[in-house]
């Protein structure tokens, strides 16, 4: 392993170089080429799109395609930008003008273009520190919503829990929760549609919602995704909609409640039996339709858990992450590694699933948030005669 000095050293040319050719190999640069390049063709049909929605870009002549890519370009800036730029393109192709038709001796032709680079550059410097900006607000609202997520580690009575979350982008939409009441523990997950700051916004008020419904109410699984479908329905033009999972676990009891609002079936392993299976209950993502129509699709069932069994929970993401040859982790690959580890704790479940997904993705970056949690029901303390 090799090991680096972290002692601060004079900071020169080499230092300088080094921090400005990070992260340049090949492989990341292609990455990035095509992301940015994936960008750059996305705007230039949304622009050619929002001008002339009902021509195809082919019969559009040229100079009108290319006049709507930079007017989608020079929205983005404030007017004041936007003047300086304009004048800064006026310059510079205006120097060209003058060498064509002779006037390089005209008094301002010399200054025409360090001016017009200097205008671009200054205009992209400010918006490189205004993103600057915007990175620390959003790492700011990352560390907020993973000050939300539970401990990754807790333990309740017989019951150990183990979750594991990461997101694809600076927030993320996923959402886990495990809740005490007085008659027992809640375990949430659900994933809001969308990514970003607008999914991630929404993921915190369900949150809140959930904490209060069950402060208040103390609903059983199905009860409590009925709420929940009323406040996600209040508003008509919100079209956002929650796919989730929850199980309620009584204190002093070998059982739990589950019900699953079109989110990914659960698995859960029976050490009696050395068995995994699917925790499969109907039911319509939150959002989706009315509360008079979920009340009667949505399925609450009583599952045994005994001590040795363990419960997974997770969201699409982790299934669906795909590796170097763009295939996909998959349920099955999740149910053999609970099928070999079930028995232990949930922290080494936990640790194992994990290491299976780092090593499956190696150095892909995830398109969307991995998050899973896993429920382990530990055998009760022997009494000594």
């Amino acid at each position: 392993m090799a090991l680096k000095n972290e002692t601060k050293s004079a900071y020169g040319t080499k230092a300088f170089y080094e921090e400005y050719v990070a992260g340049m190999n090949s492989r990341q640069l292609g990455k990035e080429f095509q992301s940015d390049s994936e960008r750059l063709k996305q705007l230039y049909f949304d622009a050619v799109k929002e001008i002339n929605p009902d021509t195809s870009p082919e019969e559009i002549p040229i100079y009108q395609r290319m006049l709507s890519v930079l007017s989608a370009l020079t929205k983005r800036l404030n007017p004041v930008r936007r003047l300086a730029f304009g004048i800064s393109l006026v310059g510079f192709f205006a120097h060209y003008l003058f060498i064509l038709i002779g006037l390089t001796g005209f008094i301002i032709h010399p200054v025409l273009l360090p001016v017009s680079f200097a205008g671009i550059l200054i205009i992209l410097l400010i918006e490189l520190l205004e993103k600057s900006d915007v990175q620390k607000e959003l790492d700011f609202a990352r560390d907020i919503q993973l000050s939300l997520l539970p401990p990754s580690s807790m333990k309740v009575n017989q019951l150990e829990v183990h979750s594991f979350a990461a997101t694809a982008q600076e927030v993320g939409g996923d959402y886990v929760d495990v809740i005490t009441s007085e008659k027992g523990t809640y375990i949430v997950i659900a994933d809001v549609s969308g990514k970003g700051m607008s999914a991630a916004l929404y993921m915190v008020r369900m949150q809140a919602l959930v904490h209060l419904l069950i402060k208040k109410l103390e609903p059983t699984p199905k009860e409590l995704f009925l709420e929940l479908n009323n406040y996600v329905k209040s508003n008509i033009k919100d079209k956002t909609f929650v796919t989730a999972c929850a199980a309620f676990f009584p204190h002093n009891e070998n059982h739990f409640i589950f019900s699953r609002a079109g989110h990914n079936i659960p698995f859960i392993y029976n050490k009696s039996r050395d068995t995994t299976f699917k925790l499969n209950a109907d039911g319509f993502a939150l959002g989706m339709t009315t509360t008079k129509t979920l009340k009667k699709q949505l399925e609450e069932k009583k599952y045994q858990f005994e001590p040795g069994d363990s419960l997974l929970l997770y969201t699409d993401g982790l299934i669906e992450a795909r590796n170097r040859s763009n295939e996909e982790y998959g349920a099955e690959r999740l149910e053999g590694i609970l099928s070999i580890y079930g028995s232990l704790h949930a922290k080494t479940i936990t640790q194992k699933i994990q290491s299976s997904i780092e090593q499956f993705i190696g150095d892909e970056v995830p398109k969307d948030d991995i998050t899973f949690t896993t429920v382990h029901k530990l055998e009760p303390p022997k009494q000594l005669n």
